[in-house]
């Protein structure tokens, strides 16, 4: 028996296919690990916490503003503690005020003449008092200080005689009124500030 003859002829061998002609596989989702979206769900999450604070706050604030004002339309102390404004813009400084620097030129003086007793030739004792004029406004005076005002009056037959009077409560002027004798009752009195100082 002949074996070639007796045998099916054996199947063809499939063709041989080139590896390119087949399409590449399609790119397959890689599924996201857990925790990236357990970190996206907290970042969601804060996020919409700030939100609903900012919300929150913003409604506070106004329904303090709105319900914190009195019969003359002004807020209250509570608005201003719910504010987010800072304190500092809420609050004026005090200042303190300013008063004028003095000195001599400040002020003009003149004599007034109270008692006066002349022995003819022998002359006078006069008794003088000083009129003191601040030429500025008083407003301008320092309320709480106390002024030395320094004068000299110029006439008496001994020499010049100086005195002090103090200035308090911008208005109110402290003094000793002085005696002078002049040589003659045709003597001329004169008086001058020598100097202001501040206590």
């Amino acid at each position: 028996m002949d074996e070639n003859a007796s045998r099916p002829p054996a199947a063809p061998p499939p063709p041989a296919v080139p590896p390119a002609a087949f399409p590449p596989p399609w790119p397959t989702e890689k599924p996201v690990p857990p925790k990236k979206r357990r970190i996206n769900a907290v970042i969601i999450g804060s996020a919409a916490a700030v939100i609903a604070a900012i919300i929150t706050t913003g409604v506070v604030v106004a329904g303090a503003t709105k319900g914190s004002t009195n019969d003359d339309d002004k807020p209250t102390s509570g608005a201003t503690t719910a504010s987010s404004v800072p304190d500092v813009d809420l609050v004026n400084p005090a200042t303190e005020p300013t008063y004028s620097q003095v000195d001599a030129d400040s002020f003009s003086i003149d004599l007034r003449t109270t008692q006066r007793q002349c022995f003819g030739t022998a002359g006078c004792n006069v008794t003088v008092e000083p009129e003191l004029t601040y030429l500025g406004s008083s407003g301008d005076l320092d309320p709480d200080a106390v002024y030395e005002i320094t004068y000299e009056i110029h006439g008496d037959e001994s020499g010049p005689v100086i005195q002090t009077a103090e200035l308090t409560d911008q208005t109110s002027l402290s003094y000793k009124p002085s005696l002078i004798s002049t040589a003659s009752a045709s003597t001329e009195l004169s008086v001058e500030i020598t100097d202001v100082q501040e206590g």
